[in-house]
Order: C-alpha cells, then sequence, then structure tokens
C-alpha cells in the first residue's frame, strides 16, 4: 500500500466492479471477504459500474453468485444514470439506443420512449451485437439533430481472458462520424459519482471511490471531490501506474496491490 495523503475516514463507499471485484465471471481475490467486512462495520456502499450492459439484479446475481452478498438497490450503473439524466434533462424523449438489456430497461424504466428512427437522443453504450446498419442510423439521428448521450468512454473492459473493447471504442467512432462529441455519464465523468452520492445520501468528502482505472474510477472520484483508492488489479498495474497517472492528471489517495491490503487499511482506520 502506498499514500499520497491520509484521507478522512470512510463514511460510504463508491466501489468499481470489473477489474476491482472480478473479472468476468472470476471473482478477485479477497473480494467476498472484504465486503462482508464492510457489512459487519456497517459502512455504506454502492457498486458502481460503467457497464450499462446488465441490470442491477443482474449485477447483484452475479456477485451472489461468487459468494460476496449483493441486493439490487446496492448495485448503481451508467445505464441507470444515463436514462435518469436524460429523464431530468428531457422529460418523455424519444431514445434510440444502442447497448444491451440493462441500458432498454433502464430508459424504459424512466418512462422515456425507445424508438428506432426520429430520436430526439441517441443513448450509445456497450452493445456486442452491434451491426454497421445501426450505426449509421445512429449517425445520420446525430446529424439530424439527436442529442449524443454515452453512457461512459471505457475503451477497454477487463476479462477473464483478457481486455475487450469497451463503449469509448464504438464511441470513438461515433463522435468521428457524428461530428459532435457524446454527453458523457460514467465515470470519469463525475455524473455517475454524483448520481450515486445522490442515492446514498452521502457527501462526496466522506466517501471513498475504490476501482481499478486510473483513467475512470479515480479521475471520476477525483472529479466529485471524494477521497480515491486505486486498486492494482485490473486495467491499472504497478508496471503502468506512472503512465497512467500522467494520462489522468491526477494522483489517487491510495493505492493497494490486493484487496486483503485495502480491507486491512480500512479496519485498523475504523479501530476494528
Amino acid at each position: 500500500m502506498s499514500a499520497t495523503v491520509c484521507p478522512p475516514l470512510p463514511r460510504a463507499l463508491l466501489i468499481d466492479l470489473d477489474g476491482t471485484i472480478y473479472h468476468g465471471g472470476r471473482m478477485i481475490e479477497g473480494a467476498d471477504v472484504w465486503i462482508a467486512s464492510l457489512r459487519e462495520a456497517g459502512l455504506p456502499y454502492l457498486f458502481v459500474t460503467n457497464n450499462s450492459t446488465a441490470s442491477p439484479e443482474a449485477f447483484a446475481e452475479r456477485l451472489r453468485a461468487m459468494g460476496i452478498a449483493a441486493e439490487p438497490d446496492q448495485v448503481c450503473t451508467s445505464a441507470q444514470a444515463a436514462a435518469s439524466y436524460i429523464a431530468t434533462e428531457r422529460p418523455g424523449a424519444s431514445v434510440f439506443v444502442i447497448g444491451e438489456s440493462g441500458l432498454q430497461d433502464a430508459v424504459v424504466g424512466q418512462g422515456l420512449t425507445v424508438v428506432e428512427r426520429d430520436a430526439d437522443v441517441v443513448l450509445q453504450g456497450l452493445d456486442r451485437e452491434l451491426s454497421y446498419e445501426r450505426l449509421t442510423r445512429a449517425v445520420r439521428m446525430i446529424h439530424a439533430g439527436a442529442r449524443y448521450v454515452l453512457t461512459n468512454p471505457d475503451l477497454l473492459l477487463p476479462m477473464e481472458e483478457g481486455v475487450i473493447p469497451g463503449a469509448g471504442s464504438i464511441a470513438a467512432l461515433l463522435e468521428a462520424a457524428g461530428g459532435v462529441p457524446p454527453v458523457v455519464i460514467g465515470k470519469p465523468s463525475s455524473i455517475l459519482v454524483d448520481y450515486a452520492l445522490a442515492r446514498l445520501s452521502a457527501s462526496a468528502e466522506q466517501t471513498w471511490m475504490v476501482g481499478d482505472n486510473m483513467l475512470t474510477d479515480i479521475a471520476a472520484g477525483a472529479r466529485a471531490g471524494c477521497p480515491t483508492a486505486l486498486m492494482l488489479t485490473g486495467i491499472t498495474t504497478a508496471d503502468n501506474l506512472e503512465r497512467y497517472i500522467d494520462r489522468a492528471g491526477v494522483r489517487p489517495d491510495l493505492v493497494f496491490h490486493t484487496l486483503h491490503e485495502l480491507q486491512a487499511y480500512i479496519m485498523q482506520r475504523l479501530g476494528t
């Protein structure tokens, strides 16, 4: 463990999933024990993920299958935050969705209308079955004046067998072809973090952001005013840490090699 500063005692935590708690279907060592210790200590937390592909129920089920106690209301996704953002900015908007079931469900859940043409908003996340035809349709709607909203800018996602292209890779094409930058909801934007803080009724100053990606998790936490704890368990590693710090333009307050280290540090600070 290394520290830039000694952050305030955590009163709540925002915890990334991909690369922090698991890789694909494999739990990262110590995740189950750490989350159990938070529950025992009575520390409130939310799992905050840029992944927009699945519902909170599906994420909670995946966590439980790994032996990690989780309920849907403990999961906060970029899909939920994006749908909430659109519903607030343009109530009743028509939305063309490039994304999977989690994003579609979140849009409908906010009372928005999913359409296939003439949309007010093009909402894009990760879509692993995306066709060239749907990309073309999205580009034409953006050119026609539809607002472009992006769930998250992750270029890569860590999986068991290696990384895969993320929503940000698709967005690079849409932004180049559409000619306008998207409104980014997920990390490193503070919109998702602010949405999660509101759900916890927690202040940023006393809520730690825990994640593995300097460019998304740590950057978002810093922008929102949260103390940040970087895990070297996913995208950011000991070998590329300084390069990612340069790219992110911020330093994490704390750096941990394992979740066991993080658990020991928090429990020591709490005096348990």
